[in-house]
Protein backbone atom coordinates (compact mmCIF):
# COMPACT_ATOMS: atom_id res chain seq x y z
CA UNK A 1 0.00 0.00 0.00
CA UNK A 2 2.67 2.33 -1.07
CA UNK A 3 0.31 5.08 -2.25
CA UNK A 4 -3.13 4.29 -0.86
CA UNK A 5 -4.23 7.84 -1.52
CA UNK A 6 -3.36 9.66 -4.69
CA UNK A 7 -4.46 13.12 -5.63
CA UNK A 8 -6.35 13.51 -8.85
CA UNK A 9 -4.36 15.29 -11.49
CA UNK A 10 -4.86 19.04 -11.49
CA UNK A 11 -6.59 18.96 -14.88
CA UNK A 12 -9.24 16.56 -13.52
CA UNK A 13 -9.93 18.70 -10.46
CA UNK A 14 -10.11 21.79 -12.62
CA UNK A 15 -12.56 20.16 -15.04
CA UNK A 16 -14.81 19.07 -12.15
CA UNK A 17 -14.70 22.54 -10.57
CA UNK A 18 -15.56 24.25 -13.87
CA UNK A 19 -18.40 21.84 -14.59
CA UNK A 20 -19.84 22.34 -11.09
CA UNK A 21 -19.57 26.12 -11.30
CA UNK A 22 -21.17 26.10 -14.75
CA UNK A 23 -24.16 24.28 -13.28
CA UNK A 24 -24.30 26.71 -10.36
CA UNK A 25 -24.18 29.67 -12.75
CA UNK A 26 -27.15 28.16 -14.60
CA UNK A 27 -29.05 27.45 -11.36
CA UNK A 28 -28.51 31.05 -10.22
CA UNK A 29 -29.36 32.44 -13.69
CA UNK A 30 -26.05 34.31 -13.84
CA UNK A 31 -25.13 36.17 -16.97
CA UNK A 32 -21.85 35.25 -18.60
CA UNK A 33 -20.36 38.46 -17.27
CA UNK A 34 -21.52 37.76 -13.70
CA UNK A 35 -20.20 34.18 -13.75
CA UNK A 36 -16.88 35.33 -15.20
CA UNK A 37 -16.52 38.05 -12.56
CA UNK A 38 -17.25 35.61 -9.72
CA UNK A 39 -14.62 33.23 -11.10
CA UNK A 40 -12.18 36.12 -11.70
CA UNK A 41 -12.02 35.54 -15.46
CA UNK A 42 -12.62 37.62 -18.53
CA UNK A 43 -15.91 37.02 -20.34
CA UNK A 44 -14.11 35.34 -23.22
CA UNK A 45 -12.10 33.05 -20.92
CA UNK A 46 -15.28 32.02 -19.11
CA UNK A 47 -16.92 31.12 -22.44
CA UNK A 48 -13.97 28.84 -23.23
CA UNK A 49 -13.61 27.47 -19.68
CA UNK A 50 -17.24 26.43 -19.61
CA UNK A 51 -16.77 24.01 -22.45
CA UNK A 52 -15.46 20.47 -21.83
CA UNK A 53 -11.78 20.04 -22.60
CA UNK A 54 -10.72 23.55 -21.56
CA UNK A 55 -6.94 23.58 -21.95
CA UNK A 56 -6.21 26.69 -19.88
CA UNK A 57 -4.99 26.53 -16.32
CA UNK A 58 -6.86 28.06 -13.41
CA UNK A 59 -4.97 29.94 -10.72
CA UNK A 60 -5.06 28.84 -7.09
CA UNK A 61 -7.32 31.84 -6.36
CA UNK A 62 -9.77 30.78 -9.07
CA UNK A 63 -9.86 27.18 -7.80
CA UNK A 64 -10.47 28.43 -4.25
CA UNK A 65 -13.27 30.68 -5.51
CA UNK A 66 -14.95 27.80 -7.32
CA UNK A 67 -14.60 25.54 -4.30
CA UNK A 68 -16.06 28.18 -1.98
CA UNK A 69 -18.93 28.84 -4.39
CA UNK A 70 -19.80 25.13 -4.49
CA UNK A 71 -19.97 25.15 -0.69
CA UNK A 72 -22.01 28.34 -0.72
CA UNK A 73 -24.43 26.82 -3.23
CA UNK A 74 -24.83 23.73 -1.03
CA UNK A 75 -25.49 25.88 2.04
CA UNK A 76 -28.20 27.78 0.19
CA UNK A 77 -29.81 24.54 -0.97
CA UNK A 78 -29.84 23.20 2.60
CA UNK A 79 -31.02 26.41 4.29
CA UNK A 80 -33.68 27.78 1.91
CA UNK A 81 -36.47 26.26 -0.13
CA UNK A 82 -35.65 25.83 -3.85
CA UNK A 83 -37.13 29.07 -5.25
CA UNK A 84 -35.31 31.24 -2.69
CA UNK A 85 -32.06 29.24 -2.89
CA UNK A 86 -31.87 29.88 -6.64
CA UNK A 87 -32.59 33.60 -6.37
CA UNK A 88 -30.77 34.47 -3.13
CA UNK A 89 -27.53 35.71 -4.73
CA UNK A 90 -29.49 38.24 -6.80
CA UNK A 91 -31.76 39.55 -4.05
CA UNK A 92 -30.95 42.71 -2.12
CA UNK A 93 -29.80 41.71 1.35
CA UNK A 94 -29.58 43.69 4.57
CA UNK A 95 -27.38 41.09 6.27
CA UNK A 96 -24.10 42.21 7.83
CA UNK A 97 -22.01 41.26 4.79
CA UNK A 98 -24.11 43.09 2.20
CA UNK A 99 -25.32 46.57 3.29
CA UNK A 100 -28.44 46.25 1.15
CA UNK A 101 -26.64 45.11 -2.00
CA UNK A 102 -27.03 41.79 -3.74
CA UNK A 103 -24.73 39.06 -2.40
CA UNK A 104 -23.56 38.54 -5.99
CA UNK A 105 -22.37 42.15 -6.27
CA UNK A 106 -20.72 42.05 -2.84
CA UNK A 107 -18.82 38.88 -3.75
CA UNK A 108 -17.72 40.24 -7.12
CA UNK A 109 -16.47 43.45 -5.46
CA UNK A 110 -14.82 41.70 -2.53
CA UNK A 111 -13.27 38.77 -4.39
CA UNK A 112 -12.18 35.58 -2.64
CA UNK A 113 -12.12 37.06 0.89
CA UNK A 114 -15.75 38.17 0.56
CA UNK A 115 -16.84 34.88 -1.03
CA UNK A 116 -15.31 33.04 1.95
CA UNK A 117 -17.03 35.39 4.43
CA UNK A 118 -20.40 34.89 2.70
CA UNK A 119 -19.91 31.15 2.81
CA UNK A 120 -19.09 31.34 6.54
CA UNK A 121 -22.13 33.57 7.07
CA UNK A 122 -24.41 31.02 5.42
CA UNK A 123 -22.83 28.15 7.31
CA UNK A 124 -23.46 30.09 10.55
CA UNK A 125 -27.11 30.63 9.59
CA UNK A 126 -27.50 26.92 8.95
CA UNK A 127 -25.91 26.23 12.32
CA UNK A 128 -28.43 28.47 14.09
CA UNK A 129 -26.22 31.42 14.92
Amino acid sequence: MENAFRERPTADRQAVALKAFGRIADAWSLTGREAAALADMSDSTWKRARKPGYAGELTRDQMLRLSALVGLYKSLELYFNPPIAGKWVKLANTGPEFDGSRPLDAMIRGGLPKILRVRSYLDALRGGM
